[in-house]
């Protein structure tokens, strides 16, 4: 099996144990001017919205900016995680876009 399947690597950054809802986690430390490069790299969806756009996290029904995102380093994996993950969980997955709505 090829390892790249089960293995992100580390981004260039420091950085700090936090205590999240599965445990303690690593949560790296982001320079802003680098934020959109990385929200590029691992934002899993088309079209990768702006750093200013406001997205819902769905887990705690809280607004945020999506420049307020976090990155955290759980086993060999780089998360990228709404700022309210550390209360409930909430990763990219979990994030709404209200200008996306479906309406019926």
């Amino acid at each position: 099996m090829d390892k790249k399947n089960f293995y992100d690597e580390r981004l260039p950054f420091p950085t700090k144990q936090v205590k999240a809802p599965a445990g303690i986690v690593e949560e790296y430390i982001i320079p802003y001017d680098k934020k959109g490069e990385v929200l590029k790299k691992l934002f899993p969806f088309i079209p990768v919205p702006s750093l200013e756009h406001e997205m819902t996290d769905i887990h705690e029904e809280k607004k945020f900016k999506v420049k307020d995102f976090c990155v955290t380093r759980e086993g060999n994996t780089n998360n990228l995680v709404s700022p309210y993950y550390f209360l409930s969980g909430g990763t990219v997955i979990d994030w709404w876009n209200e200008d996306n709505e479906v309406k019926f």
